[in-house]
């Protein structure tokens, strides 16, 4: 055997120092603004129950504009905070250590989990009582004997750092059991055209085999979008061998542009016929149901579709915040400081200022805007003040 073949590498061990990535912070802010602005569109679109919605949308175009932003955010948003998170995984590791690396996770995961589920989420729970009871069929005033407290103790959308523990606790316990080992030794140029097609039909087949059981929309021990879960473990997975092989800094503008165009290809061929059956036929509510799984074949061409667009977003936005936004100034860093604690306090404060916010009369878009350029500046500033705490920065 030759000596090129019997090459080996530690894969657990990192060989280089990494500057802090600037763009990816930045990256991660945008997505976050994005959940924010997700969860206002369900308000003003009652797409899907929520804490609190305005009466039910009587603008059809409205209505189907609100489906698609929602749709189309959740193809591949969280898929890309797991990318993220699994990119910054190793590093944070291997400078902790196992246990110091864990016990940081059980602190910055755990404490806002606990906080969320007794506190904050029974707080929004609030806003079921602060909506017609012609759509909750709540007729009991609101009073501290008549609020079903725990009935209300949920982790809402923090099951991501449910799913972010997990996924930590699975790679420390993989990084034990391989830290003594050696593996091939692997190209750590960045992935090409064919690995990125075979990774692209792998998970659309498996995300299909998912939603025969667990289809679009389904709400599992509290996790509302676990028919994602296959993207949301391969990404994180992926994330954490771009860390290894540092594909966010060496991936080419080419592959950015690449990812962009099969994310608009896909989005206009494949996302219109997972719902009508025809090729630019956006025709969404009688189908609905056959594109969200139960093995139809339009569950088929949705799970193709969002995993061609959830790869080529990431690979667009990857580059092109590398070019333009890789640098930090002050309003930057602040809205990079803040954007935790605003994944984990933004529903409370969606529904009060929606509710504040219910006199205004305007078509649904239009009200949407005005909540989001209130809602999304309000967020960012109560979640300065209350890293303000003593101690809470160094949790949030």
């Amino acid at each position: 055997m030759s000596e090129k073949s019997t090459v080996h590498v530690q894969t657990h061990k990192a060989s280089k120092t990494t500057s802090r990535l600037f763009f990816i912070d930045h990256l991660r802010v945008s997505l976050v603004i994005l959940v924010v602005l997700h969860h206002v569109a369900i308000v003003y679109g009652a797409i899907i129950p929520f804490y609190y919605v305005e009466p039910p949308v009587n603008n059809p175009l409205s209505f189907l504009a609100l489906l698609v932003f929602v749709l189309v955010n959740q193809s591949w948003f969280m898929g890309a905070l797991f990318l993220i998170a699994g990119y910054f995984t190793p590093g944070s590791l291997d400078r902790k250590g196992t246990g110091s690396f864990l016990k940081d996770r059980l602190l910055r995961l755990g404490i806002p989990l606990v906080v969320y589920i007794f506190i904050l989420n029974p707080i929004s729970c609030i806003g079921f009582y602060l909506m017609p009871a012609s759509l909750t069929g709540i007729t009991t005033p609101l009073t501290w004997q008549t609020f079903p407290y725990f009935d209300y103790l949920d982790m809402g959308p923090l099951w991501f750092v449910v799913m972010l523990l997990v996924f930590s606790f699975g790679y420390a316990a993989w990084e034990r059991m391989t830290r003594n080992r050696t593996f091939p030794l692997m190209s750590t140029s960045a992935p090409g055209c064919r690995f990125i097609g075979i990774f692209i039909i792998a998970l659309a087949g498996a995300c299909y085999v998912m939603r025969m059981f667990i289809p679009i929309g389904k709400d599992v021990i509290g996790f509302p979008t676990l028919s994602y879960l296959p993207q949301y473990t391969s990404f994180f997975v992926l994330g954490v061998v771009a860390s290894r092989r540092n594909w966010f800094q060496t991936l080419p503008n080419s592959m950015g542009v690449e990812g962009f165009v099969a994310a608009v290809v896909a989005g206009v061929l494949l996302f219109p016929l997972a719902f009508s059956g025809k090729l630019f036929s956006l025709r969404l509510i009688p189908a609905l149901a056959n594109s969200m799984g139960h093995g139809h074949w339009r569950s088929a061409v949705y799970a193709l579709w969002d995993s061609i667009f959830a790869v080529g977003m990431c690979l667009a936005l990857i580059v092109l915040f590398r070019r333009i936004f890789n640098g930090q100034g002050v309003f930057g860093r602040f809205l990079s400081k803040q954007s935790y604690a605003v994944y984990i306090i933004h529903i409370p404060l969606i529904v009060f200022l929606a509710y504040a916010l219910r006199g205004i009369e305007l078509e649904p878009l239009l009200k949407f805007g005005v909540a989001s350029v209130t809602v999304v500046p309000a967020c960012f500033i109560i979640a300065y003040l209350i890293r303000k705490i003593p101690g809470a920065s160094r949790i949030l």
